[in-house]
């Protein structure tokens, strides 16, 4: 988990260092990251000690002063210390995929894509059901969503994950919304669906 104001400063390059509490590494070198300002890069992964981190370790990982940083690796003193070296890679290309509207060959290969989701799915299919739902539905919570459609919250969750990772749909502050890409899936084969506008500018 990396705070907020932390991705800033990666994006920034003010921040290019993670201090973790692991049983064991959990990335590794060339993992991506998938955040809410983009991709995260991971650059090194190193088992350290405590007594052998230094001020610049601290400015780096963005911590107020070495005492602070240490004060955050107190928790779980059982477990190794893991310094990660991070760096911003460019934005997610899923922000880029949902806004564009796709031909009908490509729509007829998304709609074969959602076709094959919901004949392998324990619940019969969903797909559809789920991107109409968000599609009414902009900014509700997912725990109504999933309510509405009879499923539990966390497994509603993991296949809105599946759609979005398709360019179909995107995450916001509280709840989804449908992407142009999204729309115009659900639109094929007959009349546009009547929509709001789209509020401008970029959702959290």
């Amino acid at each position: 988990m990396i705070r907020r104001a932390e991705l800033d400063a990666i994006k920034t390059g003010d921040i290019d260092l993670a201090f973790r509490r692991w049983d064991r590494a959990r990335v590794k070198v060339g993992t991506r990251l998938r955040t809410s300002v983009g991709i995260v890069e991971v650059t090194s992964v190193d088992q350290v000690g405590l007594t052998t981190l230094r001020a610049a370790d601290a400015r780096r990982a963005g911590a107020a002063s070495l005492a602070a940083l240490r004060d955050t690796l107190a928790a779980k003193p059982d477990r190794p210390v893991f310094r990660v070296g991070l760096r911003y890679g460019g934005p997610d290309p899923r922000d880029r995929l949902r806004e564009q509207r796709p031909e009908l060959a490509e729509v007829e290969q998304i709609i074969a894509e959602l076709d094959r989701l919901d004949r392998t799915s324990p619940i019969g299919p969903w797909t559809r059901a789920t991107l109409r739902i968000i599609d009414d539905n902009p900014e509700r919570r997912a725990p109504e969503l999933a309510a509405e459609l009879g499923r539990e919250t966390a497994e509603f969750k993991r296949d809105v994950r599946k759609l979005k990772e398709k360019g179909l749909t995107e995450s916001l502050a509280i709840g989804y919304r449908v992407s142009p890409r999204g729309e115009a899936v659900l639109d094929h084969g007959g009349p546009p669906r009547e929509r709001a506008p789209r509020p401008a500018g970029t959702p959290l």
